[in-house]
């Protein structure tokens, strides 16, 4: 019996989610992923060029900031991203509303502080001007390791939701200024110290093991995740992008590339 145009499609709704999400990846339908320029749309490239080799098709968008993935997101203008990790998704929930979900892991990128102008911490000066992420996670990460270096002291039990009216000591009384993430490697020489995440301070030329004045140690909570609408958590395709992260030729990608400043965590 001849299907009619209008049975055609009554009978394509009847399929399964599951087969229609299988859709997503093919030539005529890429997989839209967003990522944050630098590292993250690095090692995203090389997980493409792995998948393509089964026929697994993306079509990637860099942002600028942290914001416009999710918000890319949440309007379904890409259908998954991979750039932040859960504390900033978490507060992004919280904040925003969003109904996201992570479904992989993919990289560590550690945050170190840096300096131009001074070889170390202890050599900061009085009023010394510190930048660190506006992001209230990243934010929280860079007060954080300024207090494990003994630059301030934070109120007793805070974690990184740390804003600058946690600090309950500044004996050097420096100057916390808050910027966008993505600008702080640029404006490095224009303050005494700068906490940068590694997937700004790599494209910049920065190694947190080998050029920060202290760098975090590897601390899963911050592993970056690949997040999806929680419609999608259970889409094959959503399985397919996290499990390309875990290939052995993207872990050794990763690990010859960023000098240990980048750790495989899929």
């Amino acid at each position: 019996m001849l299907l009619t145009r209008r049975g055609l499609t009554a009978a394509a709704l009847l399929l399964p989610a599951a087969a229609r999400a299988q859709e997503f990846g093919s030539a005529a339908r890429p997989l839209r992923v967003g990522v944050t320029s630098g590292v993250h749309a690095q090692v995203l490239e090389k997980v493409r060029d792995v998948l393509a080799r089964d026929g697994f098709t993306m079509r990637i968008t860099e942002f600028g900031d942290f914001i416009q993935p999710n918000a890319a997101l949440a309007a379904g203008e890409i259908d998954v991203n991979t750039y932040q990790h859960l504390p900033f998704l978490e507060a992004q929930r919280a904040q925003r509303g969003y109904d996201f979900v992570p479904v992989g892991r993919t990289v560590l990128t550690l945050l170190a502080i840096f300096s131009r102008r001074h070889r170390s911490l202890d050599a900061l000066p009085q009023g010394a001007r510190i930048a660190i992420p506006n992001d209230p996670t990243n934010g929280g990460r860079a007060l954080l390791l300024l207090a494990r270096a003994g630059v301030i002291t934070l109120r007793p039990g805070v974690d990184y939701r740390a804003t600058v009216a946690d600090i309950a000591e500044n004996p050097k009384r420096v100057r916390i200024l808050e910027l966008e993430a993505a600008q702080i490697a640029r404006s490095v020489a224009d303050v005494d110290a700068a906490a940068i995440t590694g997937n700004y301070a790599v494209p910049a030329g920065l190694n947190p093991l080998r050029d920060g004045l202290i760098a975090e140690g590897a601390d899963s909570v911050y592993s970056v995740l690949v997040v999806v609408r929680r419609a999608d958590a259970e889409a094959p395709w959503a399985r397919r992008l996290a499990a390309g992260y875990a290939h052995p030729e993207v872990k050794a990608f990763v690990e010859q590339s960023f000098g240990g400043a980048v750790i495989p965590t899929a």
